[in-house]
């Protein structure tokens, strides 16, 4: 076998959302290495699924990046807080829309070779609407868009957030099968 081994760390910069360690690195073959290892809370990311085969998607701005796409809501999950309820409750503030019983979809790391993000995506398929939404400086705007589209839209590239193009890749197979 051929694993690194972290011989220990020092930290580089912390924050309450992230920190940012130097890690001592052996590699298979006794060389070692300096290497980043940026450490976040987990995510609970979460969407819904109605009738018609539409999807709750955000449209917003990445400073970042500097690019708009569709992304799913999401956020950090408090200490001891159940992922499912963070995805629901993340669902509501950023849409309006309280979601009915959350499943968990699936589990991503989206940069697991220097980071530790962890990221669970629920989603429902029922969900209420409660009013305009708690955080909407979080999107422009919220959006039902069917799942046949879902292909089309990563490959122009308007969805670009790996839990995103994740998640809506899995609910097209799961619901749409092939087509």
């Amino acid at each position: 076998m051929s694993e690194w081994k972290n011989l220990g760390e020092r930290t580089v910069y912390e924050n309450r959302w992230v920190n940012v360690a130097m890690a001592d690195v052996e590699l298979p073959d006794g060389r070692h290495l300096d290497h980043t290892v940026i450490r976040l809370r987990p995510v609970a990311v979460a969407t819904v699924v109605n009738e018609a085969d539409e999807v709750l998607l955000l449209w917003r701005h990445r400073f970042i990046t500097g690019v708009w796409g569709w992304e799913l809501p999401s956020g950090g999950t408090g200490e001891g807080e159940d992922p499912a309820i963070a995805a629901a409750r993340e669902l509501e503030e950023e849409t309006g829309w309280r979601p009915g019983p959350m499943r968990l979809l699936l589990a991503v790391d989206p940069m697991p070779g220097i980071s530790t993000s962890h990221h669970r995506v629920y989603w429902s398929d029922s969900a209420e609407y409660m009013g305009h939404p708690e955080d909407d400086f979080e999107s422009a705007r919220r959006e039902w868009v069917p799942l046949a589209r879902v292909p089309d839209l990563i490959a122009r590239g308007e969805v670009r957030s790996a839990n995103a193009v994740s998640a809506l890749l899995m609910l097209h197979h799961l619901r749409l099968g092939s087509t």
